[in-house]
């Protein structure tokens, strides 16, 4: 591999192999990166510990959420170790995550945050995400930056529930769109 003068190979070896990512990293000039493997800070710890890897790519949804990749970011950060922010199929709503947390300082490396039309006829934000001459722009709206359609997702939804207040008993089992005297929905 070494012989292609590649950026990096993300992930060649199983999930929970480590030391066989270390022994192999030794072995190579090309860099490691691993995502599926470090599904939380420690697991970052221990794979650059154990020199499994020299590029981090951080999966929201799979480390847990903003907090976690946060946090991973700080250690990457800290070592001096490129990371970058890597993406699972997510909806407008997870693509607005994962590019405010690939705008960190610590994520040195062009995340894999596609746009909207690449696994949507239509997604459910607006406005939805499209890339211009390679480059993604950060929406500048409050919170996350995009707004759910909500209809849509309700016209999507295979079922859905509504918390009011806590002294309402919570009806079960009634069908999608039919409503109960508590105020829940199910």
């Amino acid at each position: 591999m070494d012989a292609f003068d590649l950026l990096m190979i993300e992930q060649p070896l199983g999930v929970e192999d480590l030391v066989d990512h270390a022994r192999l990293a030794e072995r190579l000039n090309t860099p490691i990166c691993l995502d599926e493997s470090l599904r939380s800070i420690g697991a970052v710890r221990s794979a650059l510990e154990l020199e499994a890897c020299s590029i981090v790519s951080v999966k929201l949804g799979l480390v847990g959420g903003l907090s976690a990749a946060r946090g991973i970011h700080d250690v990457c950060r800290a070592r001096g170790v490129p990371a970058w922010c890597g993406g699972m199929l997510e909806s407008g709503v997870g693509r607005a995550h994962n590019l405010a947390l690939a705008t960190l300082p610590g994520f040195t490396l062009p995340g894999d945050i596609s746009e909207s039309g690449r696994y949507w006829d239509r997604d459910i934000v607006t406005p939805e995400f499209s890339i211009e001459r390679g480059r993604m722009a950060v929406p500048e709206a409050p919170g996350i930056g995009v707004d759910p359609n909500r209809e849509m997702i309700r016209d999507l939804a295979v079922r859905s529930a509504s918390f009011g207040r806590l002294d309402r008993p919570v009806i079960r089992g009634a069908t999608h769109g039919s409503q109960s005297n508590s105020g829940v929905r199910a």
